[in-house]
């Protein structure tokens, strides 16, 4: 399921359903390490910051392919274990984005909600169609990498 104008500018919202309870979920999410592994885009991680994914701390990666990638940072801004999780992701050049994913939980599993828009930079002028033709279709696979991960260590933790 796709949605539009989040945070009543131009964004959007993707939603998946996961056989799988919040606390799962959120053990991928809290693996600062895992990041690249479902982020599409993000590449080689650097470093991440000790208490991770508290409020303030930070992942340290790439973006791009080799040879042309840049090293960026994503930011906690808001963390509620096994609910929420909100982040400042700084794209170089283009500005920053705020990505918040939530987690609500439903029979049989949870429904991961991702939303995303260009907070500042360049990519704020970049109009709201633009940005979903482009945004839809990675953060839609981002949340289908995220499942296989999640689905893959309950299956080797069972």
């Amino acid at each position: 399921m796709v949605t539009s104008n989040v945070g009543g500018g131009s964004g959007m919202q993707v939603e998946r359903f996961v056989p799988a309870e919040p606390a799962e979920v959120w053990r991928v999410l809290a693996d600062g390490w895992s990041y690249p592994l479902w982020v599409v885009g993000a590449t080689h991680m650097r470093a991440v910051d000790d208490g991770f994914p508290a409020v303030g701390t930070r992942l340290h990666h790439s973006v791009g392919s080799w040879p042309v990638q840049l090293k960026d940072r994503t930011e906690v801004v808001a963390c509620e274990p096994e609910r929420l999780l909100e982040l400042k992701a700084h794209a170089w050049p283009s500005g920053a984005a705020r990505v918040r994913i939530e987690l609500r939980p439903e029979p049989g599993g949870t429904r991961i909600v991702m939303q995303e828009h260009a907070e500042s930079g360049p990519a704020v002028l970049i109009p709201g169609l633009v940005q979903q033709a482009v945004l839809v279709p990675r953060n839609t696979e981002t949340l289908a990498r995220l499942e296989s991960i999640v689905r893959n260590k309950v299956v080797r933790q069972s």
